[in-house]
């Protein structure tokens, strides 16, 4: 096998990798507005808000692939440090990186490429139940370096009480959600890989 070869994703549902640039940039920018209208779904609590955004920063890893998927997550999180409304609530502003959010912020774009990568090698919607264990991997790395970033700024016990026990339930359905709608997705679609 050569090593491009071995480069190439098993399968992607929307095939990005073999399209021209300017797809690729439009599915960024589309990638960012779903990211951006995911945090607009939000259920207020102290200090970490209950948002839709792990759900889409799994469902563009899954769909864009580890790079592309990854680089969408960046793009989005740029966004927000200049200051365009993206985050939860319409938050915004490079303060959000240093505050108690941001080890969920820096754990996204890891946790996109973590499922994507692992999407591209079957753990998609051609089984969903790998693409379900996939996507709760990347949502329990959210919740580790969110947590351990909370950790830090306010204790253990306040991390998980506050920003890592009340998500749990929460990552699982967003997780069975995501899975449901890649196999939706890839119904009909002729196997490739």
């Amino acid at each position: 096998m050569s090593n491009a070869a071995s480069l190439t994703p098993a399968f992607s549902p929307l095939d990005l990798q073999s399209r021209p640039l300017a797809w690729r940039v439009g599915a960024v920018l589309l990638g960012t507005l779903f990211l951006a209208l995911s945090s607009y779904v939000e259920v207020p609590m102290v200090p970490v808000p209950v948002t839709m955004q792990t759900f889409a920063v799994m469902l563009v890893g899954a769909l864009y692939g580890w790079r592309l998927g990854a680089l969408t997550i960046i793009a989005w999180l740029a966004e927000a440090a200049v200051g365009l409304p993206v985050l939860s609530g319409g938050a915004a502003g490079a303060h959000h990186f240093v505050g108690p959010t941001a080890g969920y912020l820096f754990a996204f774009p890891v946790a996109g490429a973590l499922v994507g990568w692992l999407a591209e090698r079957g753990w998609n919607g051609r089984k969903p139940v790998l693409a379900f264990v996939g996507m709760l991997l990347g949502n329990a790395l959210c919740l580790v370096v969110g947590g351990a970033w909370l950790a830090v700024l306010f204790g253990a016990e306040v991390a998980w009480t506050s920003g890592v026990a009340p998500f749990i339930v929460g990552g699982v359905l967003k997780s069975a959600l995501g899975a449901a709608l890649l196999a939706l997705l890839v119904r009909g679609k002729p196997r490739t890989a």
